[in-house]
């Protein structure tokens, strides 16, 4: 194989090859097995969304939108984006499928990729994996508890430790335009000591200063005024019965005043879940979000349909997946292969073909090498997969219509009809 191939995968994207795959599937199924315990109903998106659902929503000033997002123009003229998260088009899709019709609150989730043209880094891609779960229509608190606990759970359904779960009300209309003048005055008297990125943010989005991860910025933010302090009555009675829910249910959690999200559909409760390690250098901390998301209760009427309270979080799957290999995750045994079945000739290989199927139809894994005519290569690998019962079928037996069952522990042979086959081989395993 070349060494600098001609074609290779996209900057930032790559190949999910068979060994991940597991991996995915893994998480694929605990998340298809919470779901359905707790009512939520599946739901899948288009790709591509009209580019304006991303920028009302998201909001311009937002990274996704205005440095991130994958946009192109239709031969038709239609402006389109790469989804760069889920939150959006669902609320797109419950208005234009008139789910506010139904009984509510609506609830679902999801599984699949996004994209994003931001700089590769390790685990994060420009197409990535998430999964989530979103409820429409209904602004109780336990909502917002429920999503929590059930993201929670997912990751201790994978077996992973060292979860830290951030929780913060960042208000609503009524309390946030006050907070975010105060946070305004607080940073301009500061201005020349902030990162670039932080002057740049202080114009179009203050709150984002609050989620600077630059060390020359810490200080500056220690000392900022926090927005619990601030909330309206509403909110702060949202925020208190939220946590009162996850007291509740002896859930973990830490406030977290800085905490703010990136996107501007966020209300009251936003909540990250971060997995927490000791690097080299022992005095430091790594931390890494694996779950982020809160309430989102004007996106809805933002995006034309109806005022509808609202709430769901989203999972970084390569984030998960990388974890789990760290922490040496079990994903459990593999079916073993216990039949192994070797043809020698055209023929053989014709009645294999039926053969395989009727194995199939039986639910009994077998594995073959119908490119190989060699016996004695075919039973190397039979010895490599761990078969109990290798069948032979050569071309003598091709034409007699019967078939070789060895023992390929003690060695021992039986001949039996090729139809008799599986029903002779369920008896075997039984024993």
């Amino acid at each position: 194989m070349s060494k600098n191939p001609k074609f290779q995968s996209p900057t930032g994207m790559r190949d999910i090859l068979p060994e991940d795959q597991k991996y995915f599937k893994k998480i694929y199924d605990t998340v298809f097995e919470i779901a359905d315990f707790y009512g939520f109903g599946k739901i899948d998106t288009p790709i591509l969304e009209e580019t304006e659902l991303f920028s009302r929503g998201i909001g311009l000033t937002t990274d996704v939108v205005s440095k991130e997002m994958y946009t192109l123009k239709t031969k038709g003229g239609d402006n389109l984006s790469l989804r760069p998260e889920w939150t959006a088009p669902i609320a797109r899709s419950y208005i234009e499928n008139g789910m506010y019709a139904l009984p509510q609150p609506i609830k679902l989730w999801y599984f699949g990729p996004c994209y994003r043209h931001e700089r590769p880094q390790a685990d994060r891609y420009r197409q990535f994996w998430q999964f989530g779960f979103e409820v429409l229509g209904e602004k109780n608190p336990v909502i917002d508890a429920q999503i929590i606990q059930i993201f929670y759970n997912i990751l201790k359904e994978l077996k992973l430790k060292n979860l830290i779960v951030e929780i913060n009300s960042i208000g609503d209309s009524n309390c946030r335009p006050y907070y975010k003048k105060l946070l305004s005055n607080y940073y301009k008297s500061r201005e020349n000591s902030l990162c670039a990125d932080c002057k740049r943010r202080a114009k179009d989005n203050i709150l984002r200063l609050l989620d600077c991860k630059e060390e020359k910025c810490q200080p500056i933010k220690t000392e900022a005024p926090e927005i619990i302090d601030h909330l309206c009555e509403e909110c702060h009675s949202h925020f208190k019965e939220v946590l009162e829910f996850l007291d509740e249910i002896e859930l973990p959690y830490n406030l977290n005043p800085h905490l703010v999200r990136g996107l501007d559909y966020y209300t009251k409760t936003v909540f990250e879940i971060f997995f927490e390690s000791e690097s080299e250098k022992k005095e430091e901390v790594v931390r890494n979000a694996l779950v982020g998301g809160g309430r989102y209760d004007k996106l809805v009427k933002l995006l034309g349909g109806r005022d509808t309270p609202a709430s769901g979080a989203a999972a970084g799957v390569e984030r998960i997946i990388k974890l789990m290999k760290a922490q040496g995750v079990s994903l459990g045994k593999e079916a073993e292969t216990q039949i192994f079945l070797a043809q020698l000739g055209s023929l053989a290989k014709r009645k294999s073909l039926r053969l395989l199927e009727d194995f199939r139809k039986s639910k009994i894994k077998l594995e073959e090498s119908f490119g190989k005519d060699s016996l004695k290569s075919q039973l190397n690998r039979a010895d490599k997969v761990g078969a109990k019962y290798t069948l032979i079928l050569g071309q003598k037996e091709a034409l007699d219509g019967v078939v070789i069952i060895r023992d390929m522990s003690s060695g021992n042979q039986e001949i039996v009809k090729i139809d008799q086959a599986v029903a002779k081989v369920k008896n075997k395993l039984k024993k």
